[in-house]
């Protein structure tokens, strides 16, 4: 393994630039090499013609573009496509292409499994095997067939972002770099359950939308669901989140998953105002998927309308958010590559 080219996909311009100067190329030729592979997105170095064939040869000793399509599509009734990729070590990651009407979104993974073993989460019960690399992350995006309709990115895929930030912030390097995929910020959002230190260092290095997973605002009930706030409370995380502006570039939601008669009564509407009173944020109100082995139940539409109507009406915006993918386990909180991950290693 010890002759394996690296990939130059995932590379901020910074790295390209080392690589660049390492291999005695012009400076020039590191936004030459990204253009070809965020602009142009090429496959190969070959296909690189505005470098010299000496600058295209020394490359090619040493890396490839590294671009690997997906192993697998199920397509659901709704449009949803959810691609299955193995990584260069053995692992399955899951990525969710989300088409409607004139929007498209790909909710791209973060890690193999996670650490934070949310209550309601099949990527939680899977366990944590590894941090992907900004490649692995890049390389969702570039190598599926609907990368050209793409309108917005949601890290809302396997893994807690803010667990393995380094790696997601050079993939926003790329996606909102002038060098790489040029998009505005505002049209990518990471989530998490509440890594406060992460969330910190998120806030002050990217300009992209921020979306906090909530599900309880009473703490005591909220650890059960979710272990992550044992060490990350909500409460310290909201009075961090009120020293940031989010009025202007930045949005801030928070998601809530309801479950029936768990937390879906007018108490909590009225627990979440007065948690979030005085953060420009929405609400974004997701039903609960079914998943094994959990006895929890989705409320009904009336309940989550009703709840959606008490939070609008008292000031703290708030949508309902459409189910997709859910006959191919794509649907939020559905994504696993347990059952993958166990054959492959048979």
């Amino acid at each position: 393994m010890g002759n394996t080219k690296e990939p130059l996909l995932g590379k901020t311009l910074l790295e390209l630039q080392m690589i660049s100067q390492q291999l005695g190329m012009p400076r020039f030729a590191a936004k030459q090499i990204a253009s070809w592979l965020y602009e142009k997105k090429v496959s190969s170095i070959d296909e690189m013609t505005n470098l010299s064939l000496k600058a295209r040869a020394a490359l090619s000793e040493k890396y490839v573009v590294g671009a690997s399509e997906p192993v697998e599509a199920q397509r659901s009734s709704d449009g949803t496509v959810k691609y299955l990729f193995r990584t260069e070590d053995n692992n399955f990651i899951e990525t969710v292409y989300i088409p409607d009407e004139d929007r498209a979104t790909l909710c791209v993974s973060s890690q193999v499994g996670c650490k934070m073993n949310c209550l309601f989460c099949m990527t939680g019960k899977q366990g944590y095997a590894a941090n992907l690399t900004a490649h692995q992350i890049i390389n969702q995006i570039f190598s599926i067939p609907e990368r050209d309709k793409l309108t917005n990115i949601v890290f809302m895929g396997m893994g807690e972002p803010m667990d393995n930030l380094d790696n997601v912030l050079k993939a926003l390097d790329i996606l909102t770099g002038s060098y790489g995929y040029q998009w505005s910020p505002k049209r990518i959002t990471v989530s998490s359950v509440g890594l406060k230190k992460g969330i910190e260092r998120f806030l002050n290095e990217s300009d992209c939308h921020l979306a906090i997973s909530l599900h309880s605002p009473f703490p005591a009930q909220r650890r059960e669901l979710m272990p992550a706030e044992k060490a990350y409370s909500i409460v310290d995380l909201i009075e961090l989140l009120k020293t940031h502006d989010f009025s202007h570039q930045r949005r801030l939601s928070f998601e809530y998953i309801m479950f029936k008669g768990l937390n879906d009564s007018l108490a909590y509407a009225k627990e979440l105002i007065r948690l979030l009173h005085g953060l420009e944020c929405r609400i974004n109100l997701i039903r609960f998927h079914a998943i094994p082995n959990v006895p929890l139940e989705g409320s009904d539409m009336n309940t989550m309308i009703s709840f959606r109507d008490y939070l609008t009406n008292h000031g703290v915006f708030s949508t309902i958010r459409a189910s997709r993918g859910e006959d191919i386990f794509a649907a939020c909180g559905m994504l696993s590559t347990a059952e993958k991950q166990k054959h492959n290693n048979q």
